[in-house]
């Protein structure tokens, strides 16, 4: 799975907001927003190839989380991003 090209990770406030020029397959006619914990992995994939166990490995690594509860949130970002039409598998 990989990020679509062309897509930036800008702050607002607190928060990240996805932006891009010229990408038609990318529906933005909503906000695609993310708290810290979202864009620190948007940064840690982008440009690569990924797993949801590599963004697992990426929380764990990071956070004091359960690998379980990170998986259920890695998914629920995943579905997110994929109704967004940000990732291809």
């Amino acid at each position: 799975m990989r990020l679509i090209e062309g897509l930036v990770l800008r702050p607002l406030g607190r928060d990240f907001i996805v932006t891009g020029e010229g990408l038609s397959r990318v529906d933005f006619s909503k906000v695609v927003s993310m708290n810290a914990t979202a864009a620190y992995l948007w940064e840690q994939i982008q440009g690569r190839e990924f797993t949801p166990e590599d963004m697992v490995s990426l929380l764990t690594a990071r956070y004091d989380v359960d690998p379980a509860q990170a998986r259920v949130d890695v998914e629920k970002l995943l579905d997110r991003w994929r109704q967004a039409g940000l990732v291809t598998e």
